[in-house]
């Protein structure tokens, strides 16, 4: 086996990066309410109770990782799955031999 090259790892550092930011039990929680539409924070405080300063870490970790998108409406926030967050986490887990 050969090691991998400069651009192997990148990508695999980006993999790694993706699936660390989704492993978090909040963040799961948070990406499969978004998976069912758009929500405030408000709302997604109803199905993740964590304290509202830990949401919104949760939240800017998802941000980052660009697997949410966040739009302003006056005062609040609206959060929704970003377009590409399941094909790039399905393209992060590693193939499986023989599919």
């Amino acid at each position: 086996m050969t090691a991998p090259t400069a651009v192997e790892r990148t990508g695999l550092d980006d993999a790694v990066t993706l699936l660390q930011a989704v492993a978090d039990p909040v963040r799961w929680a948070v990406l499969r309410r978004l998976a069912e539409g758009p929500a405030c924070v408000c709302n997604l405080q109803e199905h993740v109770t964590v304290p509202g300063n830990l949401l919104s870490y949760h939240l800017r970790v998802l941000r980052e990782n660009g697997l949410v998108t966040a739009s302003r409406r006056g005062r609040f926030l609206d959060y929704a799955l970003a377009d590409d967050a399941p094909a790039r986490m399905a393209a992060a887990l590693p193939a499986v031999a023989g599919s």
